[in-house]
């Protein structure tokens, strides 16, 4: 391809991440690694219960036993049906130990429909739950076949307790362990599903190569080491649970998971891992021991970026579950100039192209294509959907593969990546094209604003809704009037004292917008 030959020199200085190696062919190893090296450190700690790394690879190890008895088999995918607990850490690694990917669910809020929906898209044969939850596992339906084989990991006699109708399936003949069949980097190491763009979840496989590349790598592994405490605050089926869970057994430190609690646990804490929205919970004069927080997940306001990176050391980073939990970060600091997602992490490449797919100008809008070890292995079950969004790398080659992201974004001169909202977000108002990410970065400025969000409520109307519930709404709107066009000043500024979420931590957007159908308050 022509153009991939004449492109401007910072296009490959730019998008290409640091070229390094990664230690360990599969993630659990680099836990296993600790396990040997520091039996008495305690890996996790929950509500008063602490469990040291020999016992959680023991345990693990017993339970990968019960599943290679129960059928499961290198390259299966087994359901993790659980809520934050220690018997969710041993479900996890017991999974990758059994050389199956895990398909993690929080079963105490998913519906009912969905986990029939991700078993039966996911093909999982055994569920792992904990003991109060089994009878929420459902069965597959008739469509699918047999019910699953439900194991209870936190059996009461402290055996893991297989329930329901066998797989009919011998256990693997080699056992478990990394000599096991197929144990290489690229077996997948978890499925998640994400909301996807129709409302129906799309499976994303995701690898053992993506996920070490991100956690044993600067600065993915956030400076993590034995010694320290990583909070646990997020959804087992978020993916940046990933970052959290796997980022600190992988490095010797202590997960701390949470209860009910996200401040409490938070305040204990040496390492955040959060969205925005749970992170705007949380005050960090209460948090003397964090040293550092990443965000991503959704758009990072800029108050909120400055308030942290005063306290300690801050990551604005970006990157959708196809590219494995992250793909660029940025260190920010709060006299820098705007806030960024920074630059592709190690052994990763982001392209900005134009609608052709042709690089565009340092400078220039155009959308991010993401490339390197950071892209999955595609979408469970859906090969149109993977041929959609997954296309060949012609930059580098090779057979691989890069992901459309449809992030808009674009290079500062300085190699930084703006991100400038997304291509399925835009709206058109009164004819005009509209950004309601830049609407709401103009509204962050406002004093006192903390965070701010833009929706179109119809095809002549946007609403904003801002933080806290003392931002004067009419000094909003002039902010927005004095900064863009007319057609980009909301019609209503709503303030609130917090923006409602969803069970992942991200902001409810359908909640918003039924807040201004309602009506009342702001402008």
């Amino acid at each position: 391809m022509r153009h991939v030959q004449h492109v401007q020199p910072q296009f490959w200085e730019f998008g290409r991440g640091p070229v390094v190696d990664v230690p360990h062919s599969r993630i659990h190893h680099a836990f296993e690694r600790w396990a040997a090296r520091t039996p008495h450190a305690v890996a996790a700690e929950h509500q008063g219960a602490t469990i040291t790394y020999r016992e959680l690879d023991r345990r693990a190890e017993r339970l990968a036993e019960v599943l290679a008895r129960r059928g499961v088999r290198p390259g299966d995918h087994v359901g993790l049906f659980v809520r934050r607990s220690i018997p969710m850490l041993i479900g996890l690694l017991a999974t990758l130990k059994a050389g199956a990917a895990y398909v993690p669910q929080d079963i105490g809020i998913a519906p009912r429909s969905q986990l029939r929906h991700v078993m039966r898209t996911a093909h999982t044969r055994v569920v792992l739950t904990q003991h109060r939850y089994a009878d929420r596992v459902p069965a597959r339906g008739r469509e699918a076949g047999t019910e699953p084989v439900r194991v209870v990991i936190d059996a009461p006699d402290g055996v893991p307790a297989p329930t329901g109708s066998t797989t009919g399936r011998p256990a693997p003949a080699s056992g478990t362990g990394p000599d096991a069949p197929g144990g290489g980097p690229d077996d997948a190491c978890y499925v998640l599903f994400t909301s996807g763009t129709t409302g129906t979840p799309n499976g994303v496989t995701v690898t053992h190569r993506n996920v070490r590349n991100i956690l044993l790598t600067h600065p993915g592994d956030l400076g993590i080491e034995p010694g320290m405490r990583v909070a646990q605050l997020l959804n087992i089926a978020f993916d940046m649970a990933a970052w959290e869970i796997l980022g600190s057994l992988s490095h010797g430190a202590t997960l701390v998971i949470r209860g009910k609690d996200i401040a409490e646990t938070a305040h204990g804490a040496d390492v955040i891992i959060a969205t925005p929205t749970v992170l705007s919970t949380i005050d960090p004069v209460h948090c003397a021991r964090v040293t550092v927080v990443a965000v991503a997940g959704e758009t990072c306001p800029r108050p909120l970026a400055d308030l942290w990176a005063r306290h300690c050391t801050f990551y604005n980073a970006c990157g959708p579950t196809e590219t494995t939990i992250v793909n660029t970060m940025h260190h920010h600091r709060p006299a820098a100039g705007p806030l960024t997602i920074g630059r592709p992490t190690p052994n990763n490449t982001v392209y900005v192209l134009d609608e052709n797919r042709r690089p565009c100008a340092i400078g220039e809008t155009g959308e991010m294509w993401a490339g390197g070890d950071c892209v999955s292995a595609g979408y469970l079950g859906n090969p149109g959907l993977t041929a959609e969004r997954y296309a060949p790398d012609p930059f580098l080659g090779g057979g691989r593969m890069m992901f459309r992201t449809r992030d808009l974004g674009r290079w500062t001169p300085d190699g930084e990546l703006e991100h400038l909202g997304r291509t399925d977000e835009q709206v058109k108002v009164r004819g005009f094209r509209v950004e309601p990410g830049a609407v709401s970065a103009v509204l962050e400025t406002v004093p006192g604003c903390s965070r701010a969000l833009t929706l179109q409520r119809d095809p002549d109307t946007l609403v904003s809704f801002v933080c806290p519930l003392d931002v004067d709404p009419e000094a909003a709107q002039r902010a927005v009037a004095d900064a863009l066009p007319y057609y980009c000043v909301p019609d209503t500024v709503r303030p609130l004292a917090a923006l409602p979420e969803t069970g992942r931590g991200k902001v409810d957007r359908a909640a918003l917008l039924r807040l201004a159908a309602e009506g009342g308050g702001g402008t």
